[in-house]
């Protein structure tokens, strides 16, 4: 697979041999982690990573656009598809693009965007006050009204909204593990003249195998994603108008040349192939186990008496304070799990009072477990395993022994090479 670079490159070599290894090796439980086949894998790297193809299929600034604008029209068809809209673009090099890139689509500097509060669940991308994004638009927050059963305060956040006017109602978390009431958020929006926007990119590939709720039934306007995560995909993003052919038009002016130059057309022959699996029927018998493996490993923290922010989880993600139920942080914990082979990311938890890169919590899911194969029997071992080292990380024979099963788990259920 590596046959040229292992000629020309023993460096690179050796740190792709690595990871290779590394994820062969160990459990990969990073929500936001999945892995994709090697027909998208054969996409991405392919001839059309040398081709300069700005602008949009039958709209090119440069010559020589036959095969990428079958790609892309292949990929755009696809997700509108999958989705139920009737627009797409698939050029956003990533969500955090995508979502800057509709701002800038649907506002004028100043104006406000109502999202969820970084600390309760959100993303950067949603107006934490570190990103430069907060320089252009103002940005003000909704939280959970309780952290231990994931409610959201609607009528609060209804009178924030009357408050302030915000031009784009935001749904959508990082690491959030319970449902949204859309047509609640679609109603606000509504009440308030703006528009209803979702990011679904934790889950979009739940909603593309059915598996959960479609925004766009409850009305939302538009939805951004990454496609990679649970729809299993390259790393990338889209966006997604329901039905305005005016909302398209200015999202793709955004995109293209508002905010990117070329696409990267290898990426998005790669989006085409990895919407063509998610469209295969055995895609929402994935994505429905991705959500039983899930609740398998809630029903063993929840025997052990670990708290779970919001209770549980409705969806593919755990958000677990390791720091106030068994008396580590949520960097230890990292470090610890890492060192066994089950790789996840510590995660502050909300009005969390330790600093974010040694927060209370970690935050694990169940995706890449799915996609190899795992059922509620390994899932729920997986989480028992995860408590035996956390609860015996000074004793180095027991950490041992869980390395050696998490190893034996990875040869009986190996990586797969194709989903369809």
């Amino acid at each position: 697979m590596y046959d040229f670079i292992g000629k020309q490159d023993k460096e690179v070599l050796a740190a792709l041999a690595g990871e290779e290894r590394r994820q062969a090796e160990g459990l990969e439980l990073i929500p936001s982690e999945n892995y994709v086949s090697k027909a998208v894998r054969e996409a991405q790297s392919s001839i059309l990573t040398n081709k300069y193809s700005e602008g949009y299929p039958g709209r090119r600034y440069y010559g020589g656009q036959a095969y990428t604008d079958e790609a892309e029209s292949l990929a755009i068809e696809r997700a509108k598809r999958l989705f139920g809209a009737r627009f797409a673009n698939v050029q956003p090099h990533s969500g955090a693009n995508a979502n800057i890139a509709l701002y800038f689509a649907l506002l004028e500097p100043g104006d406000t965007v109502l999202g969820m509060d970084l600390s309760h669940g959100g993303h950067l991308t949603h107006g934490h006050p570190v990103t430069y994004i907060t320089k252009f638009f103002n940005f003000v927050r909704y939280k959970m009204k309780d952290p231990d059963t994931g409610e959201i305060d609607y009528d609060e956040m209804l009178a924030v909204a009357k408050e302030h006017r915000p031009k784009i109602v935001l749904a959508g978390f990082s690491a959030y593990s319970r449902e949204l009431d859309y047509d609640k958020f679609v109603s606000i929006a509504k009440e308030v003249g703006a528009y209803s926007v979702i990011d679904i990119a934790h889950i979009a590939g739940l909603i593309a195998g059915k598996a959960s709720k479609n925004p766009f039934d409850s009305g939302f306007d538009v939805m951004t994603t990454t496609t990679h995560k649970t729809l299993r995909g390259p790393r990338g993003g889209m966006i997604l108008a329901r039905e305005s052919e005016e909302l398209a038009k200015k999202i793709d002016k955004a995109v293209f040349p508002g905010f990117q130059g070329g696409p990267l057309m290898h990426v998005i022959a790669a989006k085409a192939v990895s919407f063509g699996e998610a469209l295969h029927p055995s895609f929402e018998i994935y994505a429905l186990q991705i959500l039983k493996n899930a609740k398998a490993m809630e029903e063993v923290f929840r025997n052990a008496g670990v708290r779970m922010l919001g209770g549980g989880t409705s969806n593919h993600l755990i958000l677990a304070d390791v720091y106030g139920s068994l008396g580590i942080t949520g960097r230890e914990a990292e470090e610890i799990l890492d060192s066994v082979g089950i790789t996840l990311n510590k995660n502050a938890i909300a009005d969390d009072t330790r600093k974010p890169m040694d927060p209370s919590g970690i935050r694990f899911g169940t995706p890449a477990i799915t996609t190899r194969g795992f059922m509620e029997k390994e899932s729920g071992r997986v989480a028992e395993l995860m408590l035996e080292a956390l609860r015996n990380r000074a004793d180095q024979n027991k950490l041992a022994a869980v390395r050696q099963e998490i190893r034996d788990l990875c040869a009986r259920f190996p990586i797969p090479d194709s989903f369809v």
